[in-house]
This record gives structure tokens, C-alpha cells and sequence, in this order.
């Protein structure tokens, strides 16, 4: 049963993630989290930004680790296949018939009103984490910084976002933070 349900969640969001990545995120969100409460948010906001500091497409690697958590190597390669499956056959399909009328007016109006549908869908889920954060232990003040600092570095300076998830992560690390988000007393500091 639960293999099944493995396959059915990953399928799901791999049918529905017209757009790759970014667009099947929220639908991967909603089936493991509201759907079969395989983990939380927080988890799974962990999870996200560990995938996006690793190389290679993000569903893939979320799928991979949730499947193995939930089912073990089984619940992996089938998670895997079940994310993939989707747009390996839309593929084929889709691409080959849309091909012939790639031209055409209600082609091209198709692709430009899934935008706005996947905009949306990322900014629910980017203020689920702003959200998040702002609630931590880090506060709201360090939650706008760091959203600033990255903006900064992602837009104006066009550093690549795993370069600065590997900056913050090892930042956080090495600049503990206590429960009122102010730096830790080490010792004569």
C-alpha cells in the first residue's frame, strides 16, 4: 500500500508540474506534506534547500530522498520513476503533436497562461517560507536581511544560488544563533 501511494503522490505532481522544477514543487509539497503527512513543512522546507544546493533537476533528487525515507530503496526507485514517467511520455506526445501546430495562436496563448498559474503558485510557497523563517529562531529583522543579502548576490551580482545556500548553511553553522537570535556566549565573548 505504501509503494502505491509513493507512486501515486510522485506521479501526481510529475503529470501536474507543467514547467518543471519550480512549478511541481508546491504540487510535491501538497502530496507529501497535506496529502499523505509523510513529514511537515519544516521538513520538507529542509529538504528543498538541501536540493537546491545539489546538482541535477530538483524533483528527481526530492523524489529520490523522500522515496527512500518513506519506503526504503523500493519507495526510491519508485518515487524516481514515478516523477519521471510523466515527462517521459508528455513528451512524446505532447511534443509531437504540438510540433505541428507550434505556430499557431492557441498554442502559443497555452504556454503564456501557464505563467501566471506557476508565479503564484511559487509565491505561496515562497511566503509559506518567508514565513517560516521570519517565525525561527533567527527572527524577522535576520529573515529580510538574508532575503536582501541573496537578492543582492542572485540578481546583482549573478552568483549561482548554490554558492550562497553553501554560504548561509555553512554560515549557520559556524555563527550559532540562541533562542532570542542573538549570537551565543562563548565562554569571554
Amino acid at each position: 500500500m505504501r509503494q502505491k501511494d509513493i507512486f501515486i503522490a510522485f506521479f501526481r505532481s510529475g503529470i501536474l508540474g507543467y514547467g518543471g522544477g519550480p512549478s511541481s514543487i508546491p504540487l510535491v509539497h501538497k502530496e507529501v506534506v497535506e496529502t499523505f503527512k509523510w513529514m511537515d513543512s519544516d521538513e520538507f522546507s529542509d529538504i528543498l534547500a538541501l536540493g537546491n544546493a545539489l546538482p541535477g533537476p530538483i524533483n528527481t533528487k526530492m523524489a529520490g530522498y523522500i522515496g527512500y525515507r518513506v519506503g526504503g530503496i523500493t519507495g526510491m526507485i519508485n518515487a524516481i520513476l514515478a516523477s519521471v514517467t510523466p515527462s517521459i511520455i508528455l513528451m512524446i506526445l505532447l511534443l509531437t503533436g504540438l510540433n505541428a501546430y507550434k505556430d499557431e495562436a492557441w498554442v502559443k496563448g497555452m504556454a503564456e497562461a501557464v505563467v501566471p498559474v506557476v508565479a503564484v503558485m511559487l509565491g505561496v510557497l515562497t511566503w509559506g517560507f518567508v514565513e517560516k523563517s521570519g517565525k525561527s529562531k533567527i527572527g524577522w529583522l535576520w529573515t529580510f536581511c538574508l532575503i536582501g543579502i541573496s537578492l543582492l548576490l542572485l540578481e546583482g551580482l549573478n552568483i549561482h544560488p548554490a554558492f550562497i545556500i553553501f554560504a548561509f548553511l555553512a554560515g549557520a553553522l559556524l555563527i550559532p544563533v540562541s533562542g532570542n537570535g542573538q549570537k551565543r556566549n562563548r565562554g569571554g565573548e
